[in-house]
């Protein structure tokens, strides 16, 4: 006899959750909608949560069937570790085999907060969270809400970003929605996130420390915290095409090797419609030159007042998106434009090429993985 099929729901439940941060508790309905997380996740379940980066998906950590969901939830590579999220530095150390000293001053400093360590995994770790690498990244949320989860549920959370791989990540529910649908169980709605982008992971394994992905916490920030020598991984080069993260089947492509931190591709965080970064007189130019040939464009401009920008905002076929030119408000608001933009059924999305300094690296790093060719 043939199996019988499994109706799966279209969409997953969507429960509003809001904890102002002076309130000691929250309100009933909160507590209702954290409670029935914590037990999705103990039963091995996925659930989306908001921290003050981006939105998550979230597993029991210490599950492995469950954790194995994330990976084809998103269509992540095995070769791409997993952020396992804590309730505080003592669960951390738990899931660490060594706490190096740049481990303690730095989470001392800034956890709760946006910031991932990364330091030898305990045995207590699944190898299938590191990527069968011998180090996890660690990390404690802002989001008391999401600490609290945690805390419920009794397990750490393996947590990266709640969309398929490759692609934008999530600032808000609806973002989840659109890009996972009944992929996850529950999506814990709090609003748009705080920073707008993902952690700062520092590999504490290494001396000097060394920063793996830039993020809201800057080199300069965690030299002053630890009170020494921080350095920062270079750019990924200029992109063009790269082999897709996900074969045809929607499964994950085998990768040679693991990273030691997520967000370490050449290709990441990007819109389906191509996008390509340049200085700010030839992103004009470009812009100028689609439009000519008929595209529909798209420009993330950080000079709106410009003569040349109002002449070719002037023409139908162009969305001009003002970016701020505040590292910080940036950040907010980048992932946000570029889901919109998808939306919009372009041709071509365009930057401007953004500062070189410290406090713009992370900006720096999304939009240059972000580059690609796209699917239309």
């Amino acid at each position: 006899m043939p199996p019988v099929p499994v109706n799966r729901p279209s969409l997953p439940r969507l429960a509003r959750v809001d904890w102002p941060a002076e309130a000691a508790h929250p309100s009933a309905a909160t507590a209702a909608a954290i409670a029935i997380a914590a037990e999705l996740l103990t039963n091995g379940q996925l659930v989306a949560i908001p921290t003050e980066t981006v939105y998550g998906l979230a597993a029991n950590a210490l599950d492995p069937d469950a954790v194995a969901l994330i990976y084809r939830a998103k269509g992540r590579p095995p070769s791409n570790p997993l952020i396992v999220h804590v309730a505080d530095t003592a669960m951390a150390r738990q899931l660490a085999a060594d706490w190096p000293e740049a481990a303690e001053r730095a989470t001392a400093a800034c956890w709760p907060g946006p910031l991932t360590v990364v330091v030898k995994k305990s045995a207590d770790v699944p190898d299938i969270v590191t990527a069968g690498g011998p180090t996890v990244a660690l990390r404690c949320p802002a989001h008391h809400l999401t600490r609290q989860l945690i805390e419920r549920a009794g397990c750490p959370l393996a947590a990266p970003s709640a969309n398929r791989s490759e692609a934008i990540s999530p600032t808000t529910a609806q973002h989840v929605l659109e890009g996972l649908g009944n992929r996850v169980s529950l999506i814990l709605d709090a609003g748009s996130c705080e920073h707008g982008l993902e952690s700062t992971v520092l590999d504490c394994t290494v001396v000097p420390p060394r920063i793996l992905r830039p993020g809201p916490l800057s080199a300069e920030h965690l030299a002053a915290a630890l009170g020494a020598e921080v350095t920062l991984a270079a750019l990924p080069e200029a992109s063009g095409p790269d082999e897709p993260a996900i074969e045809t089947d929607g499964t994950p492509r085998e990768a040679d090797t693991a990273a030691r931190s997520p967000g370490q591709q050449r290709r990441h965080y990007a819109p389906q419609t191509p996008l390509e970064l340049l200085a700010a007189d030839a992103a004009a130019e470009r812009v100028s030159n689609r439009l000519a040939a008929g595209e529909r464009v798209g420009w993330l401009c950080r000079s709106p007042d410009d003569a040349t920008v109002h002449r070719l905002a002037a023409s139908p076929a162009l969305v001009v998106v003002p970016m701020p030119n505040d590292p910080a408000a940036y950040g907010r608001m980048l992932y946000a434009s570029l889901h919109a933009l998808d939306h919009r059924e372009l041709d071509r999305l365009v930057a401007d090429a953004v500062p070189t300094d410290q406090a713009w690296a992370a900006i720096a790093d999304r939009l240059s993985r972000a580059q690609h060719t796209g699917s239309r």
